[in-house]
């Protein structure tokens, strides 16, 4: 009888027992892993690096633009007539003066073939009257008559050569035609447009500025065109200064002037202007990649030493600093003959105060003090006190086009 109990309470006995362990075991590796995870270090994140030293600064304003050629029309007919002739194939190169298109021009010619033949007979009728006046024998009012009649008979041969003039266009100066825009045997109406003609040798770009620069602006200044952020550069300076603001927008148009030996400039095309402005000395600038903005301001990450752990306080002697019959085998007290302990760095947020702007280059007003080393990559995994190691092997502050000021 007792022994029929006795293997059921073992069985619960075990089954407890097994439960307690479970729950026990659980709490036991929680506990671990958090203890774990308290105690262990994040590894040095890499970071790329820039040490602030006041420099010389060319500072710019950047503006956008719009090029046009130096000279540049569309070329259109003043007169109706049917196309004859087009002397010239697209993308040539012509001469001022060179023929461009020929309109039908037989009515003309022939009128005025008709009006020299009556041109001629008008100064012979003049000549009669003059003749006859002078022996006495005719009235002083034929030779006027005759007189006029000539004169307007030779207005009239001018006019008709005007108009077989416009016939025939040509170019007004020498440049680079477009495609054209008629067809042979095109009945043309006046106004209508033939041929883009542009002097691609020297371009100019139009741009506004605020107001507010306007002082830093003059006649003569230099500045650089880019059309993309990777093309080339290319100089210019600036012609003419619009003398009105706009009242709407509060910009100021400005004119420069560029030269396109390459032929890479285009009429129309969109322009980065950047004003250089004159030299200034113990500027502080950092990549802009270092400036990090947020609701509280812009800020920056400093690398410095890490703090030491367990660092006494002034005058006293570590807690566990070793007396000197226990010292330290010397193995173990410092590290073997050259080997070079590496130093741990970690980072600190600091608030600065930035100001003008210049291509990847921002000005710090306040904040900053030379030998400061501020991070310029990396920021993204970064945080107040983070560990880090330098790794300066990819750096936006060592691009040719960073423009920091040369120390």
């Amino acid at each position: 009888m007792i022994k029929r109990y006795i293997v059921p309470v073992i069985v619960l006995i075990l089954v407890v027992l097994l439960g307690v362990g479970l729950v026990g075991f659980n709490l036991f590796r929680d506990k671990a892993i958090k203890d774990f995870f308290a105690t262990m270090q994040q590894p040095a994140a890499p970071v790329s690096t820039y040490t602030v030293e006041p420099g010389i600064w060319t500072p710019n304003i950047e503006a956008i633009g719009t090029v046009s050629a130096i000279q540049g029309v569309e070329l259109a007919v003043e007169v109706a007539g049917i196309v004859k002739d087009i002397p010239f194939e697209a993308n040539q190169i012509v001469e001022k003066g060179a023929a461009l298109l020929q309109l039908d021009d037989a009515i003309e010619k022939a009128d005025i073939v008709a009006a020299k033949a009556q041109d001629v007979l008008a100064d012979q009728t003049l000549e009669r009257a003059r003749t006859l006046n002078t022996r006495g024998v005719g009235a002083v009012s034929n030779v006027d008559e005759a007189q006029s009649a000539s004169l307007a008979k030779k207005a009239e041969i001018a006019k008709l050569q005007a108009v077989l003039d416009q016939k025939l266009i040509k170019a007004p100066f020498e440049g680079t035609v477009g495609i054209p825009r008629i067809e042979l045997g095109q009945y043309l109406s006046p106004g209508t447009v033939v041929v883009s003609l542009q002097d691609l040798n020297t371009m100019r770009v139009d741009f506004t500025v605020p107001e507010q620069v306007l002082a830093s602006i003059n006649i003569k200044q230099p500045i650089k065109l880019n059309l993309t952020d990777n093309d080339e550069s290319f100089d210019g300076e600036i012609t003419a200064i619009e003398p009105r603001i706009d009242p709407s927008t509060r910009l100021v148009t400005v004119r420069a002037k560029v030269e396109n030996s390459s032929g890479k400039l285009r009429p129309g095309q969109f322009a980065q202007v950047r004003v250089t402005l004159p030299k200034e000395e113990n500027v502080v600038t950092l990549p802009q990649t270092a400036l990090v903005s947020s609701l509280y301001g812009d800020y920056v990450f400093v690398v410095r030493p890490a703090p030491e752990e367990n660092k006494p306080a002034d005058g006293a002697a570590p807690a566990d600093a070793a007396k000197p019959e226990e010292a330290k085998p010397a193995d173990t007290a410092k590290p073997a003959e050259g080997e070079k302990k590496e130093e741990k760095l970690v980072v600190a947020q600091v608030f600065v105060t930035p100001g003008r702007r210049s291509g990847l280059v921002v000005e710090i007003t306040k904040g900053l003090k030379k030998g400061d080393i501020i991070v310029t990559a990396g920021q993204n995994r970064l945080s107040p006190g983070a560990a880090v190691k330098i790794d300066n092997t990819v750096n936006p502050a060592n691009t040719t086009d960073a423009g920091l000021p040369k120390k």
